[in-house]
Formats: C-alpha cells, structure tokens, sequence
C-alpha cells in the first residue's frame, strides 16, 4: 500500500462527475492506497525538511456527498510515498513556491507527479513550441507592432495570455480588426516605465468548429482515445468551461504522430499526467498543471484513465524500491 497526498483546489468545490483529480483519487482508493488530503495553503518547510498539515481522506462516488476527512495534522512529507500535484493554473507565486517545497520532498524519495521541476519550466502555452514542427505559425512578444503584423500576415489569428486555462482572455482577431488594438492594450497590459505582459498569437486553425481535441499522455505514452471540445454556436472557444461540449473520439494517425513526437520528452522530464489540446494536425497547448477529461472519455469509451496512471506510478515507486 501506498501513502498518497493531494494538493488540490478545495475538494467542496469541486464537481465530482467531471473531476480528473477525484477520479485518481477513487482509483487510488479501490488500489488500497492510503489517502492524505493537504489542507489548502497547508505546505511549509521546517528545518529544510517539507511538510503538509493534511487530514486523512476517504472518497465516495456520490454527486451529494462524496468525500470525508479525518482530523488533520502536519507531517513531514518524506513520510509520503507520492504527492499529486492538482492545483489549477495560475501558476503565480504562491504556487512556485509549493513545487519548491514539493522539490525538497522529492530530494528525500517522494514521487511527485507531475514533476515540480518540469512544472516550473513547462508553461502550458510556451511548452507547446518546444516541439516546433508540431505547432501552427506562433509569436509571442509583447512588442504590438509585431503582433498586429502578425495578424495582417495571417488574416487571422488567436491571441491569448500566456497563464490563461479554461479559454478565458482568448481573442480571435483578423486583419483590420479595428478592436486589434484594445485587445492587445488588454492582454499586454503595459504602464508607464513596464514592458507589459507576452502574449501569444497563433494563426486562427478553422478546423476548431470540428473540436479542440484533449489528448491525454500517460508516462509519454498517448490514451488511445481524445475528447474533442467543440464549440458552442457563435463561439470559436472548445473549452468546456467555456460552453464547449465534449466528444470521444479514437485518435488519428496525425494524433498519434504529435504525441510521439511529444511523450518521449515529457516522459523524460518526469511529467506522467499530461494533456496535449490538439486543433486539426496541430499542436496549441500542453498541459501540465491539473489536465482533465479523465471522466468524460472513461464514460464514452468504458475505459480507466486513472488506472493507466496508477500502473504508472506504482512502476516508478518499484523501480525507486530496487
């Protein structure tokens, strides 16, 4: 058995038919993994050692009533045999400075997943250009006069913060667009003596009205199915948090080759869990944080993503055992 934590946003919050963290939880839970909930804000370090005030946990797969914790504590983290790491985006201070604490945990033989290392270097929209050949035309620059050529030489394009999720602060603008410039006013956000803020622009993929596909990397190794988020009428956004409706579907030839191209590196970087949004043949984003989509594709396909995760975690904590 394994003792396992999990750094989450609020468990009351959360919605429980379509939460990938509470779907890993379950899953850890029927393995006879024990389950340790970290209070949020809960992780410190004492004496250079990681710790977490967590409450033992048990979940339910109950929409009314779905979880139970016991009296908390703080122990040290090196008492944890793997540390899931679920906080949503964005990636501000507060949450660099729990992967440093989470850092110091893996130094003493914690499996952390997703690494926090590669958590601090893989920005979910900046990591997708690690893999050039994948990826659409993209800039990112804070520099406007770049930008808006780069929206006259395309015709059209997306343009978005680079700590954004659930599709909010995404413009679509197209040349002449006489609001390009209050959109770039907006994401870049620059005062007087300040650089302002990058943004990226990528050539507007009019294959998103047939979904923004969530593909889903297991240790580099792809789900052989994706959910494509498609967008609502009179939206350009797949995101189902922004309306999008979510679609199975098994992966194509093309899927298959981006996430070859992609899962080896990941893979490498210790970043088990990973989500890769996929437009037609191209590569936007890869996430990282708290990817989801685990509920959503184990109902379609009668699946178990999170058991393809736990057979993963559990060889890397025998492989850490020999």
């Amino acid at each position: 058995m394994l003792d396992i934590a999990v750094v989450m946003d609020p468990i009351d919050g959360i919605h429980p038919a379509k939460d990938s963290t509470f779907a890993m939880l379950l899953e850890a839970q029927r393995r006879g993994h024990g389950l340790h909930y970290v209070l949020p804000g809960g992780l410190s370090v004492d004496a250079g050692r990681g710790q977490a005030r967590c409450a033992p946990l048990r979940v339910r797969d109950d929409p009314r009533d779905w979880y139970t914790l016991g009296d908390a504590g703080t122990r040290p983290l090196a008492d944890i045999d793997v540390v899931l790491m679920r906080t949503d985006p964005p990636v501000d201070a507060a949450y660099l400075h729990d992967t440093h604490i989470l850092s110091l945990a893996q130094a003493q033989g914690v499996l952390v997943v997703n690494d926090p290392q590669g958590l601090r270097d893989l920005n979910e929209k900046l990591a997708a250009l690690l893999f050039p050949q994948c990826c659409p035309p993209t800039l990112v620059s804070r520099d406007r006069t770049q930008l808006r050529a780069f929206v006259n030489e395309h015709g059209m394009a997306v343009l978005k913060p680079l700590d954004g999720m659930g599709g909010r602060s995404i413009f679509r603008a197209q040349a002449g667009d006489p609001n390009l410039n209050v959109i770039l006013e907006t994401l870049i956000g620059a005062a007087p003596g300040r650089p302002g803020q990058l943004v990226m622009a990528q050539r507007y993929l009019p294959e998103i009205v047939h979904g923004d596909k969530r593909i889903l990397l297991i240790d580099g190794q792809p789900v052989p199915y994706c959910l494509a988020r498609i967008p609502r009428e009179g939206e350009f956004r797949g995101n189902l948090a922004a309306g999008g409706h979510g679609e199975g579907r098994p992966l194509s030839e093309r899927d298959q080759w981006i996430a070859g191209q992609v899962g080896p590196e990941l893979a490498r970087r210790g970043m088990l869990f990973v989500g890769l949004d996929v437009i037609g043949d191209w590569l936007t984003e890869v996430n990282v944080t708290s990817p989801t989509c685990i509920r959503e594709l184990d109902k379609q396909f009668g699946i178990n993503i999170a058991g393809m995760l736990f057979d993963a975690i559990e060889r890397r904590c025998a492989q850490r055992a020999s």
